[in-house]
């Protein structure tokens, strides 16, 4: 179903940390000092890819319209009977990548029916509990990702399912909404096909005084489910101080998906312009305060002059009339 052995081993995730929910839930309990804690795991020689020696994950393909047909295995060691409630979720991404579970299963999950959906196991027992998976004939062909649940003692563990609807597939992936800002180059990535995907990312930013940042094609830690966007991000801490940049992502999947997007950033040191500024606003400021000063002392002077001129204009007239 995934298109690799990487995206598969991250697919088995789900049976991990994105599937045991509750905190501390794939530690057995007896190295907490308690009772030995109780295990779902799928049954040996079931599926349609059967393994004597254990399965790390159930795997069923088919066409729309079949009905395929497995077990699950739920392991209780302690000295207690158990009771296990047993569901079927979807595999989804969270916003930023991980994998998690739908609370409400509308693909896959819904599709998953049990013989028992509440099994009582007797002390130091195995119980098989045989489930079905039910392909509708309208089905989209292409990877269908869920998991089995077993609830017990206030804890949810899983086991992934891996479901490939028979069909023809479609690797298509966008890398969309490029931005720039604090350090850090922020983009959404979008599974448009029908495959899980693995994506493979290179970054490179050309500046008007050459090349800024280039780094090589790296595989993202994501497992991008169909239909799924996802929003990542990589730092830039050693971006140009001064510059304008045309930054360009290309993004990369199994089966010949490729995308590229760009986007431009101008780099200005505004602390250092400010302080220009300030300074040149300061020494204009001095320079006007001066001129004006030069400029009211002498109308002063020649008012002084013009007025003792009057004066003495006025006193010889006198003169002249006595």
């Amino acid at each position: 179903m995934p298109s690799s052995p990487r995206a598969r081993a991250r697919l088995r995730a789900l049976c991990g940390a994105a599937v045991l929910l509750t905190a501390g839930a794939g530690v057995p309990a007896s190295a907490a000092g308690t009772a030995p804690a109780w295990s779902v795991s799928p049954s040996a020689g079931g599926g349609t890819r059967p393994a004597q020696d254990g399965r790390p994950y159930f795997y069923a393909e088919g066409a729309p319209g079949t009905v395929l047909q497995d077990k699950v295995a739920v392991t209780n060691p302690g000295g207690r009977p158990l009771t296990v409630r047993l569901r079927g979720a979807d595999a989804d991404n969270t916003g930023t990548g991980a994998l998690s579970l739908r609370k409400r299963s509308t693909d896959t999950g819904a599709w998953i029916t049990f013989a028992r959906r509440e099994v009582k196991i007797p002390a130091r027992t195995r119980a098989e509990v045989p489930f079905t998976v039910t392909v509708p004939a309208d089905a989209t062909p292409g990877d269908h990702p869920g998991a089995v649940v077993a609830s017990a003692n206030g804890r949810d563990s899983g086991v992934s399912v891996h479901l490939r609807v028979s069909g023809p597939t479609l690797s298509a992936l966008t890398v969309e909404r490029v931005r720039i800002t604090g350090g850090r180059i922020s983009y959404d990535l979008v599974n448009r096909g029908n495959t899980v995907l693995t994506p493979r990312l290179a970054v490179r930013a050309d500046g008007v005084l050459g090349r800024a940042l280039d780094r090589r094609p790296r595989t993202l830690p994501v497992e991008l489910l169909p239909g799924r966007r996802v929003t990542l991000g990589e730092p830039w801490k050693d971006a140009p101080a001064l510059d304008s940049v045309r930054v360009r992502l290309t993004v990369t999947a199994g089966g010949g998906a490729h995308d590229e997007a760009t986007a431009t950033k101008r780099f200005v040191p505004w602390a250092a312009v400010a302080g220009t500024c300030a300074v040149i606003l300061a020494t204009g400021g001095a320079w006007f305060v001066r001129r004006r000063r030069h400029a009211n002392g002498g109308n002063d002077g020649n008012g002084e002059n013009g007025a003792n001129s009057g004066n003495r204009g006025s006193q010889e007239i006198q003169g002249s009339w006595s």
